[in-house]
């Protein structure tokens, strides 16, 4: 999209909240070198889907990441651009209420 200018990783999966095992499939080794290696790094921005797997992923790089002092934050949430309204699920529109500008 051209719309952000810093660094990205892959993460290259998620965490399932019923398989721990999924943990192992993360490249949080890479990510942690990536993080000590750019010094410059402000902020962190998880973008990850907001599914129970994506929050369980979410939940556990917080907390793995808290140790470097980064700000850490997510991708907002809401509804889509041409979306309607009569469509959106419950927990769709408490996060376009809470995020609401």
């Amino acid at each position: 999209t051209k719309q952000y200018k810093g660094l990205y990783f892959i993460l290259g999966g998620t965490v399932s909240a019923l398989r721990k095992q999924d943990i192992k499939k993360l490249r949080i080794k890479e990510l942690e070198s990536r993080i000590k290696d750019h010094s410059e790094i402000k902020e962190i921005i998880l973008a990850i889907n907001p599914t129970a797997d994506g929050e369980a992923t979410t939940l556990y790089l917080e907390r793995i990441l808290k140790p470097f002092n980064k700000k850490i934050t997510r991708l907002g949430r809401g509804l889509p651009k041409g979306g309607e309204l009569e469509y959106a699920d419950e927990q769709t529109l408490k996060d376009a209420l809470d995020r609401r500008k």
